[in-house]
């Protein structure tokens, strides 16, 4: 069983920056593929950015590819996700995810576990 737990949301005016964490919980997250996804009001949820276990290997949507950068330090069992060059059209709330077959979905319904989400909001 594996918890997750983002932090590190908030507004940020078009052009800025923010870093999402994700905490996990339980040993076996360092073994895990983990995602972030986003859901903005009235559409559906999307696919932002995966990594691999190791960090070796990564994925990301094209809207967001030269922007952000997804991490993760396994010794502190912790995703992150750097967002740059922050637009309006970023705006929504930020889920990480994680699964333990090792493949970079990026369909939602492929990871198993799901943390509670964070806003983000940026401003024009």
């Amino acid at each position: 069983q594996v918890q997750l737990v983002e932090s590190g949301g908030g507004l940020v005016q078009a052009g800025g920056s923010l870093r999402l964490s994700c905490a996990a919980s339980g040993r076996t997250f360092r073994t895990y593929t983990m995602g972030w996804f986003r859901q903005a009001p009235g559409k559906e949820r999307e696919f932002v950015a995966a990594i691999s276990w190791s960090g070796g290997s990564t994925k990301y949507a094209d809207s967001v590819k030269g922007r952000f950068t997804i991490s993760r330090d396994n010794t502190k069992d912790t995703g992150y996700l750097q967002m740059n060059s922050l637009k309006p059209e970023d705006t929504s709330v930020y889920y990480c995810a994680a699964d333990p077959l090792p493949v970079l979905f990026i369909i939602p319904k492929h990871y198993q576990y799901w943390g509670q989400g964070t806003q983000v909001t940026v401003s024009s």
